[in-house]
């Protein structure tokens, strides 16, 4: 067990009157994440997923009496998406305090999502682009009642560090994207480095609302177990005694969703647990590159907002 001094049992506030959604919350981070946070008495969680009868059992792990809401979602479709927030807006109508940008993939094969854009791309990133842009309405109408602190929660990865040159290749988004050399990881680290921007750019958009980016750490989830031998090695040999257990992957997002606002820097990226990072590159720090991924978005996600 790693030692991060971080108990959610006692961490974690009284969450009365806190509505939170986390997307990819039938699995993983995310499903560990929802069961606990059911256990500080929230006024109502929702999360998303693709798989129902997995959604069931996290509702069955949780304290019986907690409102919690499955909202089926599949963020490589962008039509999954706005289907899912509009019924989000209808079952949330007055208030959401918090967004967690949890679903995701890691190291897939090439691909394109059923929109046409890369796989990667579409399920970490624009899906989730598309998520707050339909809920931004109600995050800032929840950000300017008495007390409330709004928040969107960003789950990237320290794989944001390696990307295909420039960062982000926004001319090969809407193809596999097919990379010769460790291609998979290219793929996945370019949809993390848009994470961390977006956040960023979140951030600078709307102040009233706090947005930054957090990395679970190295987790032995099925992202990290689903993969062949090969990619195993690439991910547990640089980890050794690092990886974490499901349960420890969870603590970052926990903190991330409940930590106290004035602890917390808006556009920040934190390690766990709650350790704000300085780590760069010349992408992350390109603030054309960011500009240009929230333009990017914008014109691609037209028809649905």
């Amino acid at each position: 067990m790693a030692d991060f001094n971080f108990n959610p049992k006692t961490a974690i506030p009284d969450l009365s009157g806190k509505v939170i959604l986390i997307t990819g919350g039938t699995a993983g981070v995310g499903s560990g994440c929802v069961v606990e946070l059911a256990t500080h008495n929230p006024a109502h969680i929702l999360f998303t997923g693709r798989n129902a009868q997995a959604a069931e059992a996290v509702i069955a792990r949780a304290p019986q009496g907690v409102k919690l809401t499955f909202v089926p979602c599949d963020t490589a479709s962008n039509a999954s998406v706005a289907s899912a927030a509009e019924s989000i807006l209808t079952t949330v109508a007055d208030r959401l305090d918090v967004l967690v940008c949890c679903a995701g993939i890691m190291a897939k094969p090439a691909g394109v999502s059923k929109d046409g854009y890369e796989i990667h791309f579409a399920t970490n990133q624009l899906g989730h682009s598309l998520f707050i842009r339909k809920l931004l309405p109600l995050l800032e109408n929840t950000a300017a009642l008495p007390g409330a602190d709004a928040r969107i929660i960003m789950v990237t990865s320290v794989a944001w560090k390696g990307t295909p040159s420039g960062g982000i290749q926004f001319d090969k988004l809407r193809s596999e994207q097919d990379l010769p050399v460790l291609g998979p990881w290219l793929r996945y680290g370019q949809s993390k480095l848009a994470n961390l921007l977006y956040a960023r750019e979140l951030a600078a958009r709307y102040p009233n609302i706090l947005s930054f980016a957090i990395h679970p750490g190295v987790v032995k989830t099925a992202l990290v177990t689903d993969l062949t031998w090969s990619q195993k090695m690439l991910v547990y040999l640089p980890n050794i005694g690092k990886m974490l257990t499901p349960e420890e992957g969870t603590y970052n997002l926990l903190w991330a969703i409940t930590a106290k606002r004035e602890t917390v820097k808006s556009g920040g990226f934190y390690m766990p647990v709650g350790k704000l990072s300085n780590d760069k590159t010349k992408a992350s720090e390109d603030p054309e590159l960011k500009k240009k991924l929230w333009e990017w978005t914008e014109a691609e996600l037209a028809e649905y907002l």
